[in-house]
C-alpha cells in the first residue's frame, strides 16, 4: 500500500474512534481481524469488532486517541498513543498508553498487536494534531 492509501485507511479508522463512525468499520476492518492484545490472541469478524468499539465508548464515552508518534511501511503501520477518557464514576481524568502495530491486507486492517501500560500512564511528550499528520521536527 502506499503511504497515501494507508493515511486514508487510518484518517477513516480515526473517524471510528473519535466520531463513531461506526458505519466505516466495514470500510476499515477485514472480513476477519486477528488481534493480539490484553485479551489474548484471537481472531474476530468485522462486526464482532464493532460490537466490541460500541462497548467500549458506553463504558467511556468521550474517549479519545491521541497519537504521540506513528510510522507506515508498505502493509504496515504503528502509533505510539495513548487513551483518554473521563471516568464515569469518579469524574477524573484517565489515561492509558501504548503502542500498536497493524498489518493491512486488501486496504483494511487485518491483524494487529497491542501493548499497553498501566492506566494512569502517558507520554511526556505532545500529541500530533491528528493520526496521520507528524509533528513538525519528527522524522
Amino acid at each position: 500500500m502506499t503511504d497515501q492509501s494507508m493515511k486514508a485507511l487510518f484518517k477513516r479508522w480515526e473517524s471510528v474512534w473519535h466520531n463513531a463512525r461506526l458505519d466505516l468499520v466495514p470500510e476499515c476492518v477485514g472480513p476477519t481481524y486477528a488481534r493480539h492484545d490484553e485479551q489474548g490472541d484471537r481472531v474476530v469478524s468485522c462486526d464482532d469488532y464493532a460490537a466490541e468499539l460500541l462497548q467500549i465508548r458506553a463504558a467511556r464515552p468521550d474517549i479519545r486517541v491521541l497519537v504521540y508518534e506513528h510510522d507506515f511501511s508498505g502493509n504496515r503501520a504503528w502509533f505510539r498513543f495513548a487513551f483518554k477518557w473521563t471516568d464515569k464514576d469518579s469524574g477524573q481524568p484517565c489515561s492509558r498508553a501504548g503502542i500498536q502495530l497493524y498489518r493491512v491486507e486488501a486496504g483494511k486492517l487485518a491483524e494487529t498487536w497491542v501493548s499497553l501500560m498501566p492506566i494512569g500512564s502517558a507520554w511526556p511528550d505532545m500529541p500530533q494534531d491528528d493520526w496521520t499528520t507528524r509533528k513538525v521536527g519528527s522524522l
